[in-house]
């Protein structure tokens, strides 16, 4: 009750600081506050999972700030259709309208969260533990949160304003700063990365729940990072060869695929799971899944699909796209645990209605759907795939991984779909659609097609636009650039 209670003070604390400047909403702690609060190996613990809190919510569903990742992760891909209520600020991410991105995604949120990561490390080096292990266990994971934050924000914006400490000054030099360069960005999330596996020592264990950072789970960042500078910021080589180094780590830890495709989901914690979101019916959901759901269901729906979807819940902006889901053959156990095409039923005529994402189905409590299932940022299907690609990247054969996922997704059918080495062009088609199948929804398909130089070519959205390489960027937001007077629009959007 009293680490509840020291959590409570921590976020109410959280959110008092964020509501000043216009910048990124931080109003600097007072020297009462700071003098009172950063003592005990409590405060530490309350302040880092008042962290994870507002980390969270970058993954849960919806459009606005904080719900980021699976915005600007997923649905800029050819993984959308429209559903039952597109709406303007989201129809961008549907057709060729860039100028609507003006009013997408934002930082703010990744902005706060840094900062409370960086409170963190600031505050906790003062704070005598009992065990070393166990602080250099929070910085660790702090260090992770914000490597991984900044991150997604380049792969997204590029340059970006890179604040290392905490904003505790109403100084406007302190509060407006120019952007960094996207290549020192990077600089700092590998230098964070190393710091944290540092930290982390010889424990190579996940933590109950596998729902905060590990050594293992760092080192599946580690590896998307160096994925992607080797492959999107020229690292060539020794980027592979750093991220096949991480992922071979990852290895000698307690990870394994699921017999069943559905349990990844709906079994928290489990040996798959390298990293994942929380969520219950109290503190609240991480899935995505509301986003592709039905905002209610029509009369007519068999009770054998009702019993599938359960109550409509969600807002219905998305269906997963006809694009997408007639690249899943039947006998593809990730399909019917991916999705499920609904039809009605009335005077025996038969008519289609739309299509229900079930990847994390929630629950069905008093005819209401709750959306409590952990949203998983790093899993072991994701890793093996990551292997594969790293090992392509060097000339190596990737069929090892590519089949270990196909022999849990086909089961008895496996030898249909046996993978068989080619060229490295045809590896890399055979990678990018496997991890298409596998993680369809889960946030990754538009950085995915980023990294590997397809986005021109697979998003029907872009494919009048080849040669215009400033849309792999997101343009920034007008609240940003009212927000921000030293920041400056993303070439190429200048005039939105």
């Amino acid at each position: 009750m009293k680490k509840i209670h020291k959590i409570v003070i921590f976020l109410i604390i959280a959110l008092f600081i964020v509501s000043c400047s216009d910048e990124l909403n931080i109003e600097p702690l007072s020297s009462i506050t700071v003098g009172r609060y950063w003592k005990t190996e409590e405060d530490a613990e309350s302040a880092l999972y008042g962290t994870y809190t507002s980390f969270r919510g970058a993954a849960s569903a919806g459009w606005g700030d904080p719900s980021l990742l699976y915005a600007i992760g997923e649905a800029r891909s050819e993984t959308m259709a429209p559903g039952q209520l597109v709406y303007t600020t989201a129809k961008y991410y549907l057709d060729s309208d860039f100028s609507l991105l003006f009013t997408g995604p934002e930082w703010s949120s990744f902005y706060r969260m840094i900062h409370n990561a960086n409170l963190v490390l600031k505050y906790v080096p003062g704070i005598e533990f009992k065990s070393q292990a166990k602080k250099d266990n929070i910085l660790a994971q702090a260090y992770a949160i914000r490597a991984f934050l900044y991150f997604r924000m380049a792969q997204t914006w590029g340059d970006l304003p890179l604040r290392l400490d905490p904003i505790e000054s109403v100084d406007r030099d302190v509060l407006y700063i120019e952007r960094t360069p996207k290549s020192e960005i990077f600089k700092v999330i590998k230098a964070d990365i190393d710091k944290a596996v540092t930290l982390f020592g010889d424990d190579n264990s996940f933590p109950d729940g596998r729902n905060v950072w590990s050594k293992p789970a760092v080192n599946a960042l580690k590896a998307d990072v160096y994925l992607w500078t080797g492959k999107a910021e020229g690292g060539g080589n020794a980027d592979f060869t750093a991220a096949l180094n991480a992922l071979n780590e990852i290895e000698t830890s307690e990870v394994g695929l699921l017999d069943d495709f559905r349990q990844v989901f709906t079994k928290k914690g489990n040996k798959e799971i390298l990293f994942a979101f929380y969520g219950d019916n109290i503190e609240g959901a991480a899935s995505n899944a509301s986003l592709m759901n039905f905002q209610f269901n029509p009369t007519g729906i068999p009770d054998s699909i009702l019993q599938i979807i359960g109550p409509a819940s969600g807002s219905g902006y998305f269906y997963l796209s006809d694009l997408v889901a007639n690249q899943f053959t039947n006998d593809d156990q990730r399909k019917n645990a991916t999705f499920c095409d609904v039809y009605t039923v009335l005077n025996g005529v038969k008519s289609y209605y739309g299509r229900s994402v079930v990847k994390t189905p929630g629950i069905d409590e008093y005819n209401q759907r709750k959306w409590i299932d952990d949203y998983p940022i790093y899993r072991y299907a994701d890793v093996l795939l990551m292997k594969a690609e790293a090992k392509n990247a060097l000339g190596q054969d990737p069929s090892a991984e590519i089949n270990k996922v196909r022999e849990r997704a086909y089961k008895e059918n496996y030898a249909e779909h046996i993978f068989v080495n080619g060229s490295k062009i045809q590896n890399d088609e055979a990678i990018l659609k496997e991890r298409l199948l596998e993680l369809v929804t889960e946030g990754k398909r538009w950085h995915d097609l980023v990294r590997f130089g397809k986005a021109f070519e697979l998003v029907p959205a872009l494919q009048n636009n080849v040669g215009d390489d400033y849309l792999l960027l997101f343009p920034l937001s007008k609240n940003i650039l009212s927000q921000e007077p030293k920041v400056k629009q993303n070439p190429g959007y200048e005039d939105l």
